[in-house]
C-alpha cells in the first residue's frame, strides 16, 4: 500500500468538497480550486474526512494513489492557508518593483523586464530585493516563482542574479593568472 495514498486528509470546518464523478472542486475562506483526477481512483468524502482508494496493486495505480492524495491534500491547504514562495535579487544595481499586476525586474539587461502575473497570483515586493509570490495553487505558485528566476539565474562566479529565498549557489573559482 502507498503509504502516502493510504492517509486520510481532514477537511477543516469552513471547506467544503463536491465529488462529480472524477472532477473534484474543493471551495474555502482563500477561493476555490477545481481538478480532474485519474478515473482509476476513487475518491470518497465521509464526513469530514477525505479517502484516496486503488483498484489493484499495479505499480501505476500505487504511483497515482499517493499523487491523488498530494494533490488533494494540497487543494484543502491552499484554499485555507496558501502557498508561497520567495525570491531575493542579488547584484549591485539590480531590484524589482512592484506592478498592479506584476512586477518589473531591473536586472542588468539593456531593459526593464516586465512579468505579468496569471489569475489568482499576487507578487509582492520588500525592500526592492525580496520578492513574495503567493496564490492557493501550490503548482501555479512555484511555476511563477520559476519563470521569474529564469529571468536571471544565479550565476556560479559572482552569484549575481535571482534566487531562492535560503538557495546556496556553489561558487567557482574564476581564471587564474599567467604561469
Amino acid at each position: 500500500m502507498s503509504r502516502i495514498g493510504k492517509l486520510p486528509i481532514t477537511v477543516p470546518a469552513g471547506v467544503s468538497v463536491t465529488i462529480n464523478g472524477k472532477a473534484v472542486t474543493v471551495k474555502g475562506p482563500k477561493g476555490e480550486l477545481n481538478t480532474v483526477f485519474r478515473p482509476e481512483m476513487g475518491i470518497d468524502l465521509d464526513g469530514e474526512t477525505l479517502t484516496v482508494t486503488r483498484p489493484s496493486d499495479q505499480k501505476q495505480h500505487r504511483a497515482y494513489h499517493g499523487l491523488t492524495r498530494s494533490l488533494l491534500n494540497n487543494m484543502v491547504i491552499g484554499v485555507t492557508q496558501g502557498f508561497s514562495k520567495d525570491l531575493e535579487i542579488q547584484g549591485v544595481g539590480y531590484k524589482a518593483e512592484e506592478l498592479p499586476k506584476g512586477v518589473k525586474l531591473i536586472v542588468g539587461y539593456s531593459h526593464p523586464v516586465e512579468y505579468k502575473a496569471p489569475e489568482g497570483i499576487k507578487i509582492s515586493v520588500e525592500n526592492n530585493t525580496k520578492v513574495r509570490v503567493e496564490g492557493i495553487d501550490k503548482q501555479t505558485v512555484g511555476h511563477v516563482a520559476s519563470e521569474l528566476r529564469k529571468v536571471r539565474p544565479p550565476e556560479p562566479y559572482k552569484g549575481k542574479g535571482i534566487r531562492y529565498l535560503g538557495e546556496q549557489v556553489r561558487s567557482k573559482a574564476g581564471k587564474t593568472g599567467a604561469k
